[in-house]
């Protein structure tokens, strides 16, 4: 079975309605293992308007969320001590680190802001 770790970015376009999210998230359902990174459920809730509240909490129920575990933390040190980027986010690579440890893809729709070279990554536009 396939396994995509979405982006923020992705899951926030598809609460917002945005076609490309929708069907793109859509299409993973009948053969994917949909994970997101706990990074990307408090992004996700700092950005939530409260009248958004109820459909944000049911799609996060329909995901597996990925704790953040010490191997984690540790490859997501190691991006940011290691890529060249000076403008790389530490939650961008504490959810690169997860995609790498899951053996995930990573879903998004800013692959500039993953410039590892040791995850697959997906582009959804």
């Amino acid at each position: 079975m396939k396994q995509i770790l979405i982006d923020t970015d992705i899951l926030i376009n598809f609460l917002r309605g945005r076609e490309a999210a929708q069907d793109y998230l859509l299409s993973l359902l009948a053969e994917t293992t949909i994970y997101c990174s706990a990074v990307t459920v408090a992004e996700i809730h700092a950005g939530m308007k409260e009248h958004e509240r109820e459909k944000t909490i049911d799609l996060l129920d329909s995901i597996d969320i990925v704790d953040v575990t010490r191997e984690i933390a540790e490859k997501a040190g190691t991006y940011k001590r290691t890529e060249k980027k000076q403008s790389l986010e530490l939650d961008d690579c504490i959810i690169a680190a997860t995609a790498f440890i899951k053996g995930a893809i990573l879903a998004t729709e800013n692959v500039r802001h993953y410039p590892m070279e040791d995850i697959k990554k997906e582009t959804v536009k």
